[in-house]
Order: C-alpha cells, then structure tokens, then sequence
C-alpha cells in the first residue's frame, strides 16, 4: 500500500522517476478488469504471464517443493481473490436494477465496499510482482568502510560514517561485531569490517555500497577552501556454511602478535590470525580481541563472504555479459551520495530531485538514513521490474 500510494504521487519526493497508474472503475462488469501502468508502460501482459508460469509449474510432479511457487503464491492468491469479488459485483446486477427501494440501496453499498476491496487488491498487485533478490534475505553481512582520496579529511569522514551505521544498527536493534578497526592519531578511520547480525541485513546495507563524497572546509584548513573527500563503503552478505563450504585443506592459517595500540596485552600472545585461501589468494586478518579463538572465528566469517561476493560478481558479470546491460545498480565504483556541508544539503545521486538537509542531523540519528534506504529500495525493484517486462 505505501508502496503503491507514493508511486502515485507525482509529486512526491522520488520525483518524476516514475509513476503508477492504476485503472478506475465504473458500473459495468467489464471495465473491472485490472490494468497497471509504470512509466506508461502497461504490466497486464507480464501479470498474464506470471499467471502461465504458474500453471504450468504446478502441473510438474513435486511441484510443491519448488521455491518459484513460494514466490508467485502471493500473486496467485490475489487474482484469484480479485476475481471472486469482481463475480460478486456482476451478482449485483440485477438489485442495483431492482424496483424495490431498499434492496437496491443495499445493493448499492455492497458493491462500494467491493469496490474498495478491489482497488486494495490492485494496490497489492504492485507489491506482488515487484522483484526480490535472494541476498535481500541474508541476515548476515560484513560491512567494510574505508577512506578514500582525501588524506586525514577522508578519514575523519569516514569515521563520521562509520559512526552513523553503528547508530542505525543500534536503532534497528541489530548486533555486530568489529573485525577490524584501524584508526588514526587525529580520530580518523583507515579501515574497519563489521560483522552485522539482523533481519534482512543486506537488504539495507546494499543501497549503501559505494563510493561516498564529502564536500566541506576542514578544521584545519585556515584559508576556507573547500575540500572533496570520499569514502568507499562495501557490503557482502554473508552466507551460512551451508552456502560456502570451505575445505580446511584450501586454508593456509599463519597467527602472530598483535600490533597497534592496545597496552599490556598488545605484543604478549599470538593472538593475531592470517588466513589465506589457497585456491583464489584471497587473505584475511584479524587482530581484534586478545582471544586467537575469536579472532579465527571472525577472521573466518570475513573469508566466507568474501568468497561467496566473488561468486556472486562471477554469476552477474555472465549475465550481463548476455543481456548487455548493467544488472546491478549499486556499483561499488560508483559515486552515489554527495554530503555538501556548505550547502548543508545531501544528495543522493540514484534519486532524481531528492535532497536532505540538517546534513549534521542526518549524520548522528539514522532515522533519515533509514527513510532514505526506504526509498532507495523501492526505486531499486520498481527498476528491476522494469527490466524484467522490457526483457520478458
């Protein structure tokens, strides 16, 4: 229903991206059937064929089992819903012509609150074809923040960003741990991983990789110039060890002393750990915790999405490869948010027309942060279904 009412609004602030029009209704029968427009573009065809795939999959033995029908199920049960009640208005025939006052009156206002249902339906109709990716379901990520161009402006900034993620999970209520965290004298970030622990993780997190620009007079800088900084932001959903089995064979585990700040216990035990995955070269490390345990464990859960994420890119480069086009928006070389601190205006740049301002208020609550995740995920599915009509 949010979905369906902001597309509507031409207006609103995803501007004029894109916008749904759904039919209105009259008294006759046959003008109650749907017809769902995007962009202009009409969707009947590509719901008749959801439709089709439907019946010819649960004609085909263990058809139950197939995750394709957990998918198409919500959608089936919405136009079978839909054409239930559409029959129930065409019964109505006959009362709302009715010469009996009172029976006609009642016919009347049954069929308004049919109506209403069916135009709830068409709202959901929406929310039953737009697209989801399997990684929308993945719980948990490694979120990786690093400064960019920019010197120590980059890395303060990128602890300003890494400050307003721990916010956002605090306020989702998530869990995570540090993999790695190294810092500067100044206050600054180089680097930090994190592990992340909460529903649907990667579904927020996703819309964030990608490369971060900071716009804005440094402290330091005593001639009032401004500075262009970055920082670089990547999210790998991390899959279960159902999803990525790591032979023990393939690992090549190295432990050594920490380095770094740290006092006493920094320099005393081989509680740093190097894991190298022999087959593709990809190493590890992790120094975090006095426990060689829990640096392993963690040092682990980084190498597993690390693989998984190469698969992945393996799989989408092969698609895209055959379709020709950029299946994936969110580019991790891409520059997709603008944070002006002399304009105090924040832009993100896969949103036509949307700016933010109190840019210092959106850096410390994570409320907006999260309204502008909202928005770009929706853009994100309303694109993808775009892609799958034009391609279907």
């Amino acid at each position: 229903m949010l979905l369906t009412r902001l597309l509507r609004n031409r207006s609103s602030y995803l501007g004029n991206s894109y916008y749904l029009k759904l039919n209105r209704y009259t008294n006759t029968a046959a003008n109650y059937q749907f017809n769902v427009q995007i962009n202009n573009k009409n969707l009947n065809n590509y719901i008749e064929k959801l439709q089709q795939e439907y019946t010819e999959i649960i004609q085909q033995p263990n058809y139950i089992i197939n995750q394709r029908v957990n998918e198409l199920q919500p959608l089936i049960n919405l136009l079978n819903e839909r054409k239930a009640i559409v029959s129930n208005i065409s019964s109505l025939t006959e009362l709302l012509d009715s010469n009996d006052k009172e029976m006609m009156e009642l016919a009347k206002q049954e069929k308004l609150e049919l109506e209403s249902k069916l135009q709830s339906i068409d709202d959901n109709l929406v929310e039953a074809i737009l697209p989801n990716e399997t990684q929308d379901s993945f719980n948990s990520i490694v979120l990786e923040i690093k400064s960019g161009v920019g010197g120590q402006e980059a890395m303060l900034f990128a602890q300003e960003i890494y400050n307003l993620y721990c916010t956002f999970i605090a306020n989702k209520g998530w869990q995570y741990e540090i993999a790695e965290y190294l810092t500067t004298d100044l206050g600054g970030l180089r680097h930090a991983s994190i592990l992340i622990e909460g529903p649907q993780a990667f579904k927020y997190f996703k819309h964030e990789a990608g490369v971060h620009r900071v716009q804005r007079i440094p402290s330091t800088e005593k001639s009032g110039r401004i500075h262009t900084s970055t920082v670089s932001v990547l999210a790998l959903p991390q899959p279960s060890e159902i999803d990525i089995q790591i032979d023990p064979k393939d690992l090549k585990i190295e432990t050594k002393r920490s380095t770094g700040a740290g006092g006493q216990h920094v320099n005393t035990t081989d509680s740093a750990v190097r894991i190298v995955h022999l087959p593709t070269n990809i190493a590890v490390e992790c120094q975090v915790d006095r426990s060689q345990i829990k640096n392993r464990k963690l040092a682990l859960a980084r190498l597993r999405a690390m693989l998984y994420q190469k698969e992945l890119d393996q799989q989408i480069a092969a698609i895209a490869a055959k379709r020709k086009s950029q299946v994936r928006s969110n580019d991790r070389n891409e520059k997709i948010r603008t944070y002006n601190y002399n304009q105090d205006r924040i832009t993100d740049h896969r949103l036509h027309g949307v700016h933010y301002h109190n840019l210092k208020g959106f850096m410390v609550n994570g409320v907006d942060l999260e309204k502008l995740i909202e928005q770009l995920d929706k853009q994100f599915k309303v694109d993808r279904l775009m892609e799958l009509v034009e391609n279907s």
